[in-house]
């Protein structure tokens, strides 16, 4: 549903060198998928999707949002959009801020008012409705654009930093509605720092850096896909034998360590080898989730 073909865009400032933030993207975005974007800070993420909302046109190559130019398709369809900042009027009210901006969008009088309220109490934003935004915290103004994003019903959602300031709670809830949000015919990008949470809610995922795209990882069925390659054993009685069995093992505190491992053959025979020498395991877990594991092979250790 959203193609990007060779996509390359450069900022020419007035003074200073050009920049290439975004150089040489191809990739697909299925109908029905939720695909995630991650990136170290400057990768191209949010040139990305300013290109996507049409906000920028590209410098090089094609992007279509079914078959059309982005602000085509905006114009003729709408998008539902949380930026990764978000700025509304703070003298505003809560309901009043998402009345206006659904009247804007283009919402019918006649479920423009109920709209409204459904995704206050979604977001449980009943008790704020009538404070002014700028006497939200950040988290309940988070909430406030998760609810303006859902106006419509929109067939491509883009979600930049969706989870930025809220609490634990309201982190899990948002979890829960990403499936309930899903439809075959709708696109849902969120773009995201929190490797966990594109691990939890994608069905793939677009590593940048750089402007390039480096690799896609998919993160649903990955049974048979890449194993971890450092794992965290916690044991007692382990002290003298882990370095012998791992070579490379790092104490990770008191009974705990991060050792390297080719497979899990080698694995598993250094945790027989443990359990022979007279260590007792405690846990046994990789250091790293599997797009974790690939983020640092895409974009370095240091990122």
């Amino acid at each position: 549903m959203i193609r990007f073909d060779d996509v390359g865009k450069t900022y020419a400032p007035l003074r200073g060198p050009r920049v290439r933030a975004v150089d040489g993207m191809t990739l697909d975005v299925d109908a029905g998928e939720v695909f995630g974007i991650a990136g170290p800070n400057g990768a191209g993420k949010t040139t990305m999707i300013a290109m996507m909302l049409g906000f920028l046109p590209p410098s090089a190559g094609r992007i279509t949002v079914d078959g059309l130019a982005p602000r085509a398709f905006v114009e003729r369809h709408g998008m539902g959009y949380l930026s990764e900042l978000i700025a509304i009027n703070p003298r505003w009210r809560a309901r009043e801020s998402l009345v206006r901006l659904a009247t804007l969008a283009g919402l019918a009088a006649g479920v423009l008012g109920a709209r409204v309220d459904e995704l206050l109490a979604l977001f449980g934003l009943e008790e704020h409705a009538h404070k002014r935004t700028k006497q939200l915290s950040k988290g309940t103004l988070q909430r406030l654009g998760l609810a303006q994003s859902l106006l419509r019903d929109e067939r491509v959602l883009i979600l930049d930093e969706p989870t930025h300031g809220l609490d634990p709670i309201w982190t899990q809830r948002f979890r829960e509605l990403v499936p309930r949000l899903r439809r075959a015919d709708r696109v849902i990008v969120v773009a995201s720092h929190n490797l966990d949470e594109l691990e939890r809610l994608a069905d793939r995922v677009a590593i940048v850096d750089r402007g390039r795209l480096q690799r896609i990882v998919r993160t649903r069925g990955t049974a048979s896909g890449p194993t971890p390659t450092r794992y965290r054993i916690a044991a007692q009685n382990a002290d003298s034998l882990m370095a012998a069995i791992f070579p490379g093992a790092v104490s990770a505190g008191t009974g705990e360590f991060d050792v390297p491992v080719a497979d899990l053959a080698v694995l598993n025979a250094g945790l027989r080898a443990l359990l022979a020498g007279g260590a007792l395991l405690v846990s046994v877990s990789p250091a790293y989730s599997s797009l974790e594991e690939q983020f640092r092979q895409a974009v370095g250790e240091g990122a």
